[in-house]
């Protein structure tokens, strides 16, 4: 992909990452590790997850400019994330993935993306419960 034809280009612009937050939301709130990470009304999160993963895609930098630097992982440390958590958030993400019409190529590099961020926030050895 060239600098001038980003991942977010690719996948189809924000109409596929709305796509993407709301096929993945749902799952997030059906999961027993990762539901109680979230709140009941999850509405704002998925405002900000498609802000973010906009920006992250290479798309207009509309988490910036409304939230100032992302700082991801300073932003995930008040919640227990362990490996567990992480792999259950890629597996919630590779399933809302499928659900798109975004080509299966490109779902694996989203994924790719994603997995060192997911990682990253890991702060803990075992997840506590809520």
């Amino acid at each position: 992909m060239s600098a001038s034809h980003t991942l977010f280009d690719a996948i189809g612009g924000e109409p596929a990452v709305r796509a993407i937050v709301e096929a993945f939301y749902p799952k997030v709130q059906e999961h027993e590790l990762l539901s109680p990470l979230f709140p009941e009304d999850i509405t704002p999160v998925m405002e900000k997850q498609f802000l973010f993963l906009t920006q992250f895609f290479g798309g207009p930098q509309l988490y910036s400019d409304q939230y100032g630097h992302p700082m991801m992982r300073a932003r995930h440390m008040p919640f227990p994330i362990d490996k567990q958590r992480a792999e259950a958030w890629l597996d919630c993400m590779r399933r809302a993935l499928q659900e798109t019409d975004i080509p299966p190529e490109l779902q694996a590099m989203l994924l790719e993306r994603l997995s060192g961020p997911a990682h990253h926030f890991i702060n803990t050895d075992q997840h506590e419960e809520a």
